[in-house]
């Protein structure tokens, strides 16, 4: 329930608090004073896209803020998992428009993004208005209320998810008849890009080694001089290092033997002997692996040509050449894999068409019940609204292929007068008459709708007299069961409301104001006599407005 609403620096409204209760509120007040301007603020509070217009001359930011009580487990939880925590089972909604820089939103002072606001905002309050009421006009907006009516969304998200397999399966098999198509085109192009590759037996890192032994090849006589020269000097040669060492070992002995103390000298002057041993023996192996070899020189050079020829096509890396091969390969491999694959994604489609086309049996046969039995609610309700010969049918439209909403259409038909066929809704309604046909449907699913707060904005456009009484009626009807807040110019209206809060506009001031008063049983009076069209101030004026709340169930002193 939504239990005050805030505006500040919002069009006319200055500082405003609009407390609301349990059951039915109105809000009257002269043409222009204002009462809109508050329908347009707590719509930007539900969501609506803002614009800088609605800040109020001399201001440089408006901001409106919802408190709402809660006592639905169902939305708190929805609440959790987005990580806000109804604290008490109080709700405080906000938003702020700049008339420079950014707007900004919060839920119970965290903030949050305009989409979640009006995500939110579409469970705590219906709101239905003029331009709202062009939506029931719509054949999906009258398919949800049938299914709303019926109670079958949850057959309804089973078709939704069937609908969603089948397509996502018949993509599946379009996606790979479209490549199996591609590879054929492809085949010769792909068959010869997997014969050359696969001929040079491409290995990941095989230049990096033949650019080492091409280097070798390319200068082996210089290596193997180089080699050779140091192997005599370090041990093989007459007066290699290793030969002068013995000299110094002989002396180092005598020295030890004298002075035991530096016998670790020994260990340092033997691991040198046997490091320069072990040069020599290693300079020796490599002599025998470097050879002047210009056969395999050339045989390297020609291995190095194709391998760069197959980088420049397929490059830059030979890791690339290898990906083109296994890609080619794959794309072949389609060819003979498809046909396979499509087989088996068909059979699986024709199941989850089957499964589709079933539960969509089940729903048209839902639906044609539950249309029946609206279209006999409605109206038994229409000519306690002022339409006796009103008749609303609800058609059940075949499609030639199932959606993601059944394999139907629905559409209300309405005729206003008996022996009239009916017709489409949009085609035959006034704008009094489909506020009085939604009002007679919001009637039948107020006891369905898990909304708390419904909102009338001056729905009884084009009525009045004895079927104004009967939509107040109405209106406190829907009452039982929600919080509604009704914007009325209406005193038949008025009069039934449990709660009846005056809009005025004060131009004696510098600036005009609006504000919002919440009115006493003697001022509900005074209210009432003033909508009636006489002297407010006339005893006869009073009397009327007297008996019309005494009807509404609404006790007034004398």
């Amino acid at each position: 329930m939504l239990s005050e609403l805030r505006i500040r620096n919002f069009a006319l409204i200055d500082n405003l608090s609009v407390r609301l209760g349990q059951g039915l509120n109105v809000l009257t007040g002269e043409t222009g004073a204002g009462k809109s301007i508050v329908v347009g603020a707590l719509s930007l509070l539900l969501g609506e896209r803002a614009s800088a217009d609605v800040v109020r001359a001399g201001a440089n930011r408006a901001s409106v803020e919802g408190v709402f009580e809660l006592d639905d487990d169902g939305l708190v939880d929805w609440l959790a998992e987005r990580g806000i925590d109804a604290d008490e089972g109080v709700l405080i909604l906000k938003r702020e428009v700049a008339l420079e820089g950014r707007n900004r939103a919060w839920i119970n002072g965290s903030p949050t993004t305009a989409s979640l606001l009006g995500e939110l905002g579409a469970m705590l309050v219906s709101l239905h208005g003029q331009h709202q009421h062009q939506t029931l006009l719509r054949r999906d907006e009258q398919r949800a209320i049938l299914d709303a009516f019926g109670g079958h969304e949850p057959l309804l998200q089973r078709i939704t998810d069937a609908h969603a397999a089948v397509s996502a399966l018949s993509a599946q098999i379009e996606g790979l008849e479209q490549r199996r198509r591609d590879a054929l085109q492809r085949a010769d192009f792909l068959r010869f890009q997997v014969d050359e590759i696969e001929a040079a037996e491409v290995e990941p890192d095989e230049e990096e080694k033949l650019s080492e032994e091409s280097a070798r090849l390319s200068h082996a006589e210089e290596l193997i001089g180089l080699a050779s020269g140091l192997a005599d000097a370090a041990a093989t040669g007459e007066s290699s290092a290793v030969q002068r060492l013995d000299s110094v070992r002989r002396s180092l002995d005598q020295l030890v033997r004298i002075d035991p103390s530096q016998a670790a000298l020994s260990e340092l002057f033997d691991t040198a002997y046997y490091a320069l041993e072990e040069l020599g023996s290693r300079l020796e192996q490599y002599l025998l692996l470097v050879e002047h070899d210009p056969a395999r020189l050339e045989s390297i050079n020609r291995r190095q040509d194709l391998l760069f020829r197959l980088r420049s096509k397929y490059g830059p890396q030979l890791e690339d050449v290898i990906r083109t091969l296994e890609d080619a390969r794959r794309e072949l491999g389609v060819i003979e894999t498809a046909e396979f694959e499509i087989g088996e994604l068909a059979g699986r489609r024709d199941s989850a068409r089957a499964e589709l086309g079933a539960l969509c049996a089940e729903l048209t046969r839902l639906r044609t019940e539950a249309a029946a039995a609206l279209s006999a609610d409605v109206n038994r309700i229409l000519p306690e609204l002022g339409m006796d010969g009103g008749q609303l049918e609800v058609a059940i439209l075949p499609l030639t292929e199932p959606g993601p909403a059944g394999t139907e259409e629905i559409e209300f038909r309405v005729a206003l007068n008996r022996g009239f066929e009916p017709k489409p809704l949009a085609h035959v309604v006034s704008g009094g008459e489909l506020s009085r046909v939604m009002l007679a449907l919001k009637t039948i699913l107020a006891r369905l709708d898990a909304v708390p707060t419904v909102i009338f904005d001056e729905v009884d456009a084009g009525i009045g007299g004895r079927v104004a009484l009967q939509v107040g009626d109405k209106m406190r009807g829907v009452a039982e069961s929600h919080q509604v807040l009704a914007i009325t110019h209406l005193p038949q209206i008025a009069s039934r409301a449990h709660r009846h809060l005056l809009v005025r506009k004060d131009d004696s001031g510098q600036r005009t104001t609006t504000s919002v008063t919440l009115l006493d049983e003697l001022q509900r009076v005074g209210e009432i006599a003033r909508m009636l069209g006489g002297d407010p101030e006339s005893q006869a004026s009073l009397t009327h407005a007297r008996e019309l709340l005494e009807k509404g169930g609404v006790p007034v002193a004398d």
